[in-house]
């Protein structure tokens, strides 16, 4: 199909880089849509592994281009430092990266708020990266955000930048007793990024729209995950933009008629990174023995990730709002070695139990999972190259998935390698 789009089924860290990687060999395009260097995606190919942040996975291919929405917003120091890092090892970027013009710019007043934000609240603290994402979607909103374009003529930058530090060293300085920032730097520093940059500046909804009226397939990659979209997640533990399926039409300017499939990726089990609920999560031991089976540490953060088992809930809510027409399910491989495996299939609250996933935060402290149990196939699943080649029970656990969450099943990955994936 001409464009397809994957999502993140959970709170993110769902395998959607290895995914997408996948997808990308077959795609003319991959675009990424929101968020920005807050998001990590491991890509494993043979012996080398790939961490993505910025840049979307597909440029590992030749021939393939790689688009920087204007949903993202962008860390130039983060991101010539990714492309730099890719080209030392033989990855070939220039004319096959192009950022939109209309990306928002992230700058150290951003990191600097983020960080005196978090700190001032404590135990309400979000968990946030500290890389400035949020408040850069602020600016955004709040119609005084610096773009691409501003970033690469460095008259209009020089007026933008002024007002703008001018209100958020009063900012830093009046409400966090933080230092201010030095104009002259920042400009200094920024003015050398914009030209830098400006190479791959380009009018990517132009390209993108012309892209598909030529007949091209475009691949979508979101970044984190639907339980962490800035409306549909677990609010206000989220991020900062849309990483549902809407989120393309407005990171991208590629309209909704034009969307062909949406693909969800979720794991065998659950995981989230930073704080919020999670109501099927780990006591200590499994919790610890699955981390460390999973590799579950954040690939941007390097935190480790809270574990649960897979809700059901969850799963049906990201089918719901993104319309998913087909799942994936990642990392079956890890729970070889349990002898018991839960699902959770619906919450009880307050002595009522629901099916659907709350809307309310309070509820969702609240809740309790309703579970039941499967047993384990105490096997292992990672040479798997089709489904039949599954231990019966690994079968059973998967089509018990694909029926609660009401999508059909596509992909299986048993493993961080490329050839750990078939389909269904």
């Amino acid at each position: 199909m001409p464009s397809v789009v994957v999502v993140g089924a959970q709170w993110g860290d769902e395998g959607k880089g290895k995914i997408i990687d996948l997808l990308a060999e077959d795609s003319d395009f991959i675009v990424r849509f929101q968020g920005g260097n807050n998001a990590g995606h491991t890509v494993v190919v043979g012996q080398d592994e790939f961490i993505f942040h910025l840049i979307p996975s597909g440029i590992l291919y030749p021939g393939k281009i790689a688009v920087i929405g204007n949903g993202v917003v962008v860390d130039p120091q983060a991101l010539l430092d990714e492309i730099a890092m890719f080209q030392r090892r033989g990855i070939t970027i220039d004319r096959n990266l192009l950022i939109s013009e209309l990306a928002h710019i992230i700058f150290p007043y951003h990191k600097a708020l983020d960080r005196a934000h978090e700190e001032a609240q404590g135990a309400r603290r979000l968990g946030t990266t500290g890389r400035g994402i949020g408040p850069c979607y602020v600016d955004k909103v709040g119609r005084c955000g610096i773009r691409l374009a501003d970033l690469i003529d460095p008259d209009v930058l020089k007026e933008k930048l002024r007002y703008n530090l001018e209100e958020k060293n009063a900012i830093l300085t009046g409400a966090y007793r933080k230092l201010a920032l030095s104009f002259d730097e920042v400009y200094r520093q920024y003015c050398e990024y914009g030209q830098r940059l400006a190479p791959y500046a380009a009018d990517t909804t132009v390209v993108l729209n012309e892209a598909l009226e030529a007949g091209k397939r475009i691949l979508f990659e979101g970044a984190q995950g639907t339980l962490l979209d800035i409306d549909y997640g677990t609010y206000p533990y989220v991020t900062s933009s849309n990483a549902t399926a809407g989120g393309v039409c407005t990171g991208s300017g590629v309209g909704p008629s034009r969307i062909n499939r949406v693909l969800g990726v979720a794991k065998a089990y659950t995981t989230r990174v930073g704080e919020g609920p999670f109501p099927t999560e780990f006591p200590p031991v499994l919790m610890e023995a699955v981390r460390a089976r999973g590799r579950e540490f954040g690939a941007t953060t390097g935190r480790p990730r809270r574990c649960g088992w897979f809700d059901a809930v969850v799963a049906r809510h990201a089918a719901l709002v993104n319309g998913l027409d087909e799942i994936v399910i990642t990392k079956l491989d890890v729970l070889d070695d349990q002898p018991e495996i839960k699902i959770c299939t619906a919450y009880r609250i307050d002595g009522e139990t629901v099916q659907s996933f709350p809307a309310r935060i309070e509820k969702l402290w609240r809740c309790e999972p309703v579970y039941e149990s499967h047993p384990g196939w105490l096997a292992d699943t990672s040479g798997a190259q089709r489904f039949e080649d599954l231990p019966m029970n690994a079968q059973r656990y998967l089509k018990r998935i694909e029926g609660l969450v009401r999508t059909p099943l596509r992909l299986v990955s048993v493993g961080s390698e490329r050839r750990q994936t078939f389909a269904v």
